[in-house]
């Protein structure tokens, strides 16, 4: 019997659909289909993973302990919370089986593989091994893939996986660059983690770089003659550098030589152009956050949708889809342009099209699914607005390749008295696609000082005139503009740039980013996590791609795992060292924990002591969340020191501030000078006092000065 080794339930329910039961016969093999839930092993945090003796060393938070030692590491696994029965189970279904066929999803990143085998290497599996490759979880694609499944060699031979596991250790060493973001921070005062990733801070750096840019943009107007006609067409000068024909003020440009003149045509013709790319998740999340919906949501409820077969596997890096996948949505077209309020009249183009179907892809692009729903209605009753939405731009994104391409006159012209005076214009003749959906439209956007085309026939006569114009600004950062940028190096799949994006602007104290209907905006966590990032090899959009491609040739077994892993030590070394030489890009920043700055040394451990709003308070004092009560968060220390003083004496009603001159004292003699006017809790009249710092319960204890009676002559 061969036991079939699904991801997750739901996947294991398709499985048995397209086979005919969770067991049963299918294609002359016996076969039993049993599940995980997803990831049930993970990586040990890395004290866990160092001898007994490192543990405390791995433990604290210093930067003195980086980088650490991978070579101290065992790599160790635990089973995750929840998963024992999962493992346990399967234990049981292993003693019956001949052989396992892996069929988790099939990732580009090796996912699939590396959950598969961490659990069959719990479970002590020694036996064969097969894989099935499915494009999506429909009962063909199934069915293919059972009659074609590969026979792996062994778990360190399955390239897949090799290259999942340096992507996870490489991930768990990576957190080395957050504790050093994190430390370098609170050097400043800055309590909260700040969180660094291969992907987190390409975003954070791309995205801060842009809004730089945006704001300190300057307008710098320029002028310079050129003619327009009757219907609005402009007529330019062309030079090798603009700057020669422009002008700091209209008084500087001469018309006087210039004079009305007939516009004189030089070509026509027709020209068209194909229908966009097809959209990826991130691409889509991109364009739905400008109706609201944020990229957290697109993923849960496309996974859902997923799950249905209404759309396609979300986690592809295809672009196009291959003639299979194309054959099989082409039947149903009709009834998806139905849905989405499509004129089926205009799918006139339903021959394959060389730019959108190709073999050699896996999943296939991002599209709609084999189970067409009767109505948006009906996907709005099952998954919200959001599963309407969703379907409704991927399908006319799809249909848009079955619609015939956008034709226009591409029509060029000069002044005739005037004829280095130059224009054109592009005359719509049929709109094609764009009557249904344009992807490229969709995933740029204009930026202030661009200048619009125009679209009608060249007029008669051109007049001078003075036209004003001005340096173009930079784009405002949003997910489509983000999307754009990522893509450009290849940086994660859409459905992973997407994940990660909703990660960092999850509604909490360490989100990085704010995403508010597509628009992109930095949170205090963020601009000190890209104050901190200049010149930071974790930040460089290059870097990560390379480490990507390392981390393919890795699965190509033509570079060995440590080679890779190994480069995260290399990495934090040098972007800790441009982490504290950017420091200093941190003043004047209002660092949320009041304006916290460092006082001196702790008494207690020789960290850092910061004075906050309400504390002096050692570096080596952080908090974890714990739970909630009433509706509030619930923290507790979880840190390498515990010393904290509250910076306020007397009664609550009107309590004396201890100075910044106090904490220092305190940190550096272990006694205040003389604190003056601290009133009495009765509320009768006020006392001085000496604060002392008490060594074993490292706390404050007040001392009285001495009385002193007055000597009187006589």
């Amino acid at each position: 019997m061969e036991l079939i080794l699904a991801e997750k339930p739901s996947a294991a329910r398709n499985f048995a659909k397209a086979l005919g039961g969770k067991t049963g016969n299918y294609a002359g093999t016996e076969y039993k289909i049993t599940n995980l839930r997803g990831h049930v092993m993970g990586l040990l945090p890395p004290d866990k993973q160092v001898p007994t003796e490192k543990v405390e060393f791995y433990k604290s938070w210093d930067l003195e302990n980086l980088p650490w030692n991978l070579n101290d590491f065992t790599w160790k696994k635990g089973i995750l919370s929840g998963c024992k029965d999962i493992i346990s189970g399967l234990k049981d279904e292993l003693k019956e089986a001949d052989c396992v066929v892996i069929a988790t999803d099939v990732d580009p990143s090796g996912e699939g593989e590396l959950l598969a085998w961490e659990a069959l290497e719990k479970c002590g599996w020694r036996g064969p091994t097969k894989r099935m490759y499915f494009a999506d979880e429909a009962p063909a694609s199934v069915q293919k893939a059972f009659r074609e499944r590969k026979t792996l060699p062994s778990m360190d031979k399955d390239g897949d996986y090799v290259k999942a596991v340096v992507r996870e250790r490489w991930d768990l060493a990576s957190m080395q660059f957050t504790r050093a973001a994190t430390l370098v921070a609170r050097k400043k005062g800055f309590r909260t983690v700040v969180r660094q990733g291969r992907l987190k801070s390409v975003m954070v750096k791309l995205t801060g770089d842009q809004l730089k840019a945006y704001n300190e943009y300057v307008r710098k107007p320029f002028y310079e003659a050129r003619f327009k006609d009757e219907n609005g067409n402009i007529f330019a000068r062309k030079t090798d550098d603009p700057e020669d024909i422009r002008f700091d003020s209209p008084d500087q440009v001469d018309l006087s030589q210039l004079h009305d003149s007939a516009v004189v045509e030089d070509s026509r013709g027709k020209k068209h152009t194909a229908p966009g790319k097809l959209l990826d998740l991130a691409g889509l999340s991109a364009i739905l956050a400008k109706q609201g919906f944020k990229p957290a949501n697109v993923l849960k409820t496309y996974q859902e949708m997923y799950e249905n077969q209404i759309v396609s596997y979300p986690r592809t890096e295809d672009k196009e889809v291959t003639p299979e996948q194309f054959g099989e949505l082409l039947p149903l077209v009709d009834k998806i342009a139905s849905v989405v309020g499509v004129d089926t009249s205009l799918l006139s183009h339903r021959a394959a099209r060389k730019t959108h179907v190709k073999e050699g892809g896996a999943h296939g692009a991002n599209r709609p699914g084999i189970n067409v729903p009767e109505s948006l209605a009906e996907l709005e009753n099952g998954y919200g607005k959001i599963g309407s939405a969703i379907y409704s731009v991927l399908a006319k994104n799809y249909l848009a390749m079955l619609a015939e391409d956008y034709e226009y006159e591409l029509i060029k012209g000069h002044v005739r008295d005037f004829p280095e005076y130059v224009g054109q214009t592009q005359i719509p003749i049929k709109p094609g696609f764009k009557a249904i959906f344009d992807s490229d439209s969709s995933s740029t956007e204009k930026s202030e000082g661009e200048e619009a085309e125009n679209a009608c026939e060249f007029g008669k006569v051109a007049s001078p005139y003075v036209h004003e114009g001005a340096n173009k600004r930079p784009q405002k950062p949003t997910m489509k503009w983000l999307t754009k940028k990522l893509e450009k190096y290849n940086v994660g799949t859409g459905a992973t740039r997407t994940s990660t994006l909703a990660e960092i602007t999850a509604n909490e104290e360490r989100a990085l980013m704010k995403e508010n209907k597509g628009a992109l905006t930095m949170t205090k966590c963020g601009e000190v996590s890209y104050a901190l990032l200049a010149n930071c090899q974790i930040a460089s959009p290059e870097v990560t791609e390379k480490l990507f491609e390392s981390m393919n040739e890795v699965g190509r077994f033509s570079r060995k795992p440590s080679d890779v892993i190994n480069t995260v030590t290399d990495m934090v070394v040098h972007d800790m060292k441009a982490m504290q030489d950017n420091i200093g890009a941190m003043d004047g920043m209002k660092l949320g924990d009041g304006n916290a700055i460092v006082i001196g040394k702790c008494p207690k451990c020789g960290k850092d002591l910061y004075a906050t709003k309400n504390q002096f308070r050692c570096a080596g004092v952080h908090f974890k969340k714990t739970g909630e009560k009433d509706g509030k968060a619930v923290f507790a220390q979880d840190g390498t020191c515990d010393f904290s003083i509250y910076r306020f004496v007397g009664p609550k009603d009107k309590p004396k501030k201890l100075t910044d001159k106090n904490g220092r004292e305190i940190a550096e003699k272990g006694k205040t000078s003389l604190i003056k006017g601290i009133k009495k809790k009765s509320g009768d009249g006020t006392y001085d006092a000496y604060l002392t710092l008490n060594r074993e319960t490292w706390s404050l204890d007040m001392q009285f000065p001495e009385f002193k009676e007055k000597k009187h002559k006589g």
